[in-house]
Order: structure tokens, then sequence, then C-alpha cells
């Protein structure tokens, strides 16, 4: 089976890390860690300067996979989709260098967690987001959707599990540009090539320094709002809800 993640070095001081697990990039376990090793790594290499994050698909991201959890009584896939979320998205927000999201068709529950914690958002036409969560009857990512959009939007948002597509979020300026599907990923590495011209030893101290100033301590609060999530599954509420939206899916 064809990797999830993959990297490409072929442009010098750029980093292209690519999602591409057909049919609609839910990110397994294992996929979600080897997201997280493939960002942190990039970051480390001090040949690069950008990390360009994309994905292959009529859409960015569908979160986690939900059959995968479904399959494991024990829990394990559960714990290991939380822990590899958390992961995954922290890479993003500490990787070393810039962190550049080109998000095209849905951007769905992870997908959040990762264009949130992302430096910059690259949006194609098409592009939506949200967060199903309380559909799927889990928390999480608010901490996320929270800096994307106004605080009271966002409650609405994640209360109705509704999208916002790319044009609300360019007005709030949370995303840089707006571009058609085809010029996405030249938008994109234009933006990286401006970022990598710079001096990386600044660019890498400017990354340390404005992460340092952030008001929103996006670790723990992400971490806070996954503990609810177990507390729904303690419950059995929340593996009654993973079961309707897969039946629904599959009739």
């Amino acid at each position: 089976m064809p990797e999830a993640i993959t990297v490409d070095r072929a442009e010098r001081g750029l980093a292209v890390v690519t999602v591409d697990a057909p049919p609609v990039n839910a990110l397994s376990v294992r996929d979600w860690f080897d997201l997280a090793e493939a960002i942190t790594n990039a970051g480390r290499d001090p040949g690069c300067h950008v990390v360009v994050l994309r994905a292959e698909g009529r859409g960015f991201n569908a979160g986690v996979n939900i059959k995968e959890i479904q399959r494991d009584d024990a829990y394990e896939a559960l714990i290991g989709a939380n822990q590899g979320c958390a992961a995954a998205f922290s890479a993003v927000y500490d990787c070393a260098v810039p962190v550049i999201a080109a998000v095209q068709g849905f951007c769905l529950g992870g997908g959040i967690g990762l264009v949130g914690n992302a430096d910059v958002i690259i949006a194609a036409e098409d592009a939506t987001f949200g967060l199903p969560e309380v559909d799927r009857g889990a928390l999480g990512a608010a901490t996320h959707l929270a800096r994307l959009v106004p605080q009271h939007l966002m409650r609405a948002l994640y209360f109705t599990a509704s999208t916002v597509d790319a044009h609300q979020l360019h007005h709030h300026g949370s995303v840089y540009a707006v571009v058609p599907r085809t010029g996405l990923d030249t938008a994109a590495l234009e933006l990286a090539r401006q970022i990598a011209a710079k001096d990386t030893r600044v660019i890498r101290a400017a990354k340390q320094a404005i992460n340092g100033i952030d008001v929103q301590p996006v670790h723990r609060s992400y971490r806070f709002e996954q503990g609810f999530t177990f507390e729904l599954n303690l419950a059995g509420v929340s593996d009654a809800a993973r079961q309707e939206f897969l039946d629904g899916k599959e009739t």
C-alpha cells in the first residue's frame, strides 16, 4: 500500500509534505504519527526554510479514520487517534520553520487542527472548513477553530457542526489568499519561496518569538478538550454516534 504521507525536497529550501489517503484523506493512527514525524523532521533540517502542507484528492482532510476506531473494541485506536492528532497538530505549531497549509475542498475535524496551527493558509475557492465533532460524539479542535474565526462564530459553528468557506475566512483574516483550485499549489509555492529567500536564522527565530507571545496555549487546551471525548466514550455516547455515521455513509 502506498504511503499516505510523502515529502518532496526537490526544490531548494522547501519541503512539500503531501497527504494522500484515498478516498477522503481520513487518516489512520499511523498516518497521523507519520505526518507529525515528516513535518518535525523537515523543520529540523537546516536546509529547509519553509514547509508546505498539501493534499491530493478532492479534499484536504476529513479527520480521523472512524472505521479504524470502530473496528477496535479495546479503544486502542481511539487513544492512538487522539495522541496522533495531538502529535500532528503540535508538529505544525512547533515546526522550526513556517508551515504553509494549501487547502482544497473539505477541511474537517483533524484538518482544522492542522490549518489552525499553521502559520499561513492559502485556500482554493472550493475550500470549506468545519468541525463535525458533535455529530460524531466527540469533542476537539475548538482550540484551532478559534484561531480561524471570532469566538462567538466559533461557538455557533461548533454547536451546529456547520462549515464556513474560504472567502469567509479570508474576510476574517485567517486565510491569506483565496485562489482558483488549479492555482493552489502555485500560489502556495510562490509564497513559500518569498519566505525561503529570507535569512533562515532570522525566520526560525521569528517563529519561536511569535509562538512565545501567542495568547492561546494550543497544546494544553486541545488536550483538555480531548478529555471530554473520553468521558463521552465511557458513557457509550461516542460509539453510538460513530456507528450511526458509518451506517448512514454505507446506505
